[in-house]
């Protein structure tokens, strides 16, 4: 029988790979280190947490299942699952082709690589998908890496596109798919051999615990992947796993009511004189509103604004009551940023302003608060 996404995160205990003696309706937390092996029996058979845990298979198996994959590897933060990839498909002197507008923890973990592995890294615009097979026809590329949409850029990556590209030229192809989340988009029907996420934004949705993601297109590398988590020391740990767990019946109602709100906050933004552009893929002024709609099923509740000065983008900053100055999405609060000075810190001014982020630029995740009260909170903080 198939189910609707929703109905199986309704359903999480569904997805242990034994049924509980019990009943539970929720999966127990197994927090061991160690398993008695001559107690087990069956095909699933545990001995050390790092290298399988029945608390953290309920959520592997459950993600493996949405994102339409072979298997995953969940982790114990969002830059863990970009790490294990790299580990895994990268060696000395590999070439790798990267969306400019990327993760700035991943910025920073690439130019690691650079330096460390003589990695060679070519930052490009995926908008512009002549370039990339120019890259692709030059060098051997062996990973191609992008977010949709980007952040803070709010870019729509043409990801079916992206991915025949990657086909063509036998490259493996990554889709860091935090912002959209499974219920939205599924990379890997689109073409990826990976979609990662953060598993800390919109799918916990409670900002309580950092965690990650990496599910496998295929079995082959879904045991890689699983080999180096295991090698790394990787894993999350089950009580980690648990609070990730209970946000996750409730992310397809979030997700609607995080765009919904952060419509009507952008919309308002839009008309202010102290605003020179509101970057939204929502707003039909966006440039690849279309693709954006095709491609998702939500729209997240984040988007960049561009204050007319620095100094009253951090006069905003400052004065909000309500959006806190805190890095990071997809929590029940509303939260505000400089780029520049938060999560994009590692980039320097020519990078900033190549993928479209000035000094500022303000970018918005709106939570699930009452829409009136963030947008008073808004007006008084700019006030004379």
């Amino acid at each position: 029988m198939s189910l609707h996404v929703e109905t199986d995160l309704a359903h999480i205990q569904d997805f242990a790979s034994q049924a509980d003696k019990h009943g539970s309706s929720h999966f127990p937390i197994y927090n061991t280190a160690t398993f008695d092996l001559k107690k087990q029996s069956g095909n699933e058979v545990y001995d050390y947490t790092r290298s399988g845990n029945p608390t953290r298979e309920v959520l592997e198996n459950l993600f493996t299942h949405v994102e339409h994959g072979a298997g995953c590897v969940c982790t114990h933060t969002g830059i863990a699952a970009v790490g294990l990839l790299f580990e895994t498909v990268l060696k000395a002197g590999s070439h790798v082709l990267v969306e400019a507008d990327c993760y700035g923890g991943t910025f920073r973990l690439l130019k690691i690589f650079e330096d460390k592995y003589n990695v060679t890294v070519h930052f490009k615009n995926f908008l512009h998908v002549d370039e990339l097979e120019e890259v692709l026809q030059n060098h051997p590329i062996d990973l191609i890496l992008c977010e949709s949409p980007t952040n803070p850029g709010l870019k729509i990556i043409d990801l079916e596109a992206v991915g025949k590209l990657s086909k063509k030229y036998d490259s493996l192809f990554a889709v860091d798919n935090s912002l959209a989340t499974f219920i939205s988009q599924r990379p890997l029907d689109l073409g990826a051999d990976f979609s990662l996420f953060s598993t800390t934004k919109y799918i916990s949705g409670h900002g309580s615990v950092i965690a990650g993601a990496i599910v496998s297109k295929t079995k082959e590398l879904a045991k890689e992947i699983g080999f180096y988590a295991n090698a790394h020391g990787r894993s999350q740990n089950p009580m980690d796993v648990f609070l990730i767990s209970l946000g996750i019946p409730t992310l397809k109602i979030r997700m609607r009511e995080h765009e919904k709100n952060a419509l009507v906050i952008a919309k308002f933004l839009e008309k202010q004189s102290y605003i020179s552009r509101v970057n939204f893929p929502a707003l039909t002024s966006h440039s690849q509103y279309e693709l954006a709609k095709k491609q998702m099923d939500f729209i997240p509740g984040l988007f960049s604004a561009d204050f007319v000065s620095i100094e009253l983008a951090e006069k905003f900053i400052q004065k909000t009551k309500i959006f806190g100055e805190k890095c990071s999405f997809g929590s029940p609060d509303s939260r505000i940023e400089i780029p520049a000075k938060i999560s994009h810190a590692t980039f320097s001014k020519a990078e900033l302003e190549a993928i479209g982020i000035l000094e500022s630029t303000v970018r918005f995740s709106i939570g699930l608060e009452n829409v009136e009260d963030l947008i008073e909170d808004i007006q008084q903080a700019l006030s004379v």
